[in-house]
């Protein structure tokens, strides 16, 4: 069967790699789509620590049941249109026995630690697979970012009225968003880019911000009259808005990480303290996440046409990866087609 290989940074081939054999309690899923995700540039441009290569990619999925082995429940048929939680968990690490395996310190994420699924058939344990309660391929093949954004507004914790500051207005940006709007949340989305502020708005968002064109401490001290957000989220990865996270959160506010900083963050710590802060990470998600995220797209809220910024066949997998790579403030997510 086909796949789709990063041999190394910047360089691709496609190969021929034999089909899986399922295990008993596996599900042979044949791959539609898959979104491009940030780790998947990452792994392109060789700044994704986690990858060893060659890799292929891909963990954003829908697909179609193609074949079931003894031990899978019969909910789960052949022809069923489905995603799939991508990440793995050992059931014997501190987060596995603590109920949040979404953490596990053992996990292998498709396309990261293990093969992708940029192939045309996977397996996976019958566990990991989330039926697609109707909605399409196109809008399976981006759950999982919103499930991760989901999780990761849930980490925040917010409270109606709250004001809840969201750095980065992509996928994953877009699901804390949503659930902040969910939870009465009062959500100042901040990027770069007019259009993605325009798409946060049109589901919700009470206030954006461009922190290119607007002095954003200004900006954001108006919006809460002095005081800062209650909670800031940062979903974008970069140095500077991790330490501005923690300088514009209120005192006694919350500050949550979702995205990975690609250099080493330098902070000064007595904000830590003088404003008596909570500062958490956030990971993953879980089948509730999925859920949340496949009941927001079924909802019809979410423009889904905004939200895939182009799609590209199976056989332009590299120029679409190259075309990300130019010019990445443009991209909300690219969807790869296989079918």
């Amino acid at each position: 069967m086909k796949a789709f290989c990063i041999d190394e940074p910047g360089k691709y081939s496609f190969k021929e790699i034999p089909e899986p054999v399922l295990k008993e309690g596996e599900v042979l899923l044949r791959v539609k789509k898959v979104g491009y995700c940030g780790s998947d540039l990452n792994t392109w441009r060789g700044l994704n620590p986690l990858v060893r290569y060659p890799r292929i990619p891909g963990h954003e999925i829908s697909g179609v049941v193609e074949k079931t082995a003894p031990g899978v429940p019969g909910s789960i048929r052949v022809g069923d249109v489905v995603t799939a939680m991508p990440y793995t968990s050992c059931g014997k690490c501190w987060s596995c026995l603590s109920g949040r395996p979404n953490a596990c310190k053992n996990n292998e994420t498709l396309g990261v630690q293990r093969e992708g699924a940029l192939t045309e058939f996977v397996a996976l344990p019958w566990e990991k697979i989330v039926d697609g309660k109707g909605l399409g391929l196109r809008e399976l093949a981006i759950v999982e970012p919103l499930a991760i954004g989901i999780h990761a507004g849930k980490r925040c914790a917010p409270k109606e009225g709250e004001f809840m500051l969201v750095f980065g207005c992509g996928m994953i940006g877009i699901g804390a968003i949503a659930e902040g709007i969910r939870a009465g949340a009062k959500v100042i989305a901040v990027d770069v880019d007019d259009d993605k502020l325009g798409m946060v708005r049109a589901i919700g968002a009470t206030h954006t911000v461009n922190s290119r064109k607007e002095n954003l401490a200004e900006r954001v001290a108006e919006i809460t009259g002095g005081h800062g957000p209650a909670v800031v989220l940062e979903a974008i990865g970069l140095p500077e808005t991790f330490v501005q996270a923690v300088d514009l959160v209120a005192y006694s506010g919350r500050v949550v990480f979702v995205g990975y900083a690609k250099a080493p963050v330098t902070f000064d710590t007595k904000y830590f303290i003088l404003k008596e802060i909570s500062i958490r990470g956030s990971r993953g998600s879980g089948r509730p996440d999925f859920e949340q995220a496949i009941g927001l797209l079924l909802s019809g809220a979410f423009p889904v046409d905004r939200l895939i910024s182009a799609e590209f066949p199976f056989e332009d997998a590299g120029k679409a990866m190259e075309r990300w790579h130019a010019n990445p403030g443009v991209v909300s997510r690219m969807l790869v087609g296989l079918e």
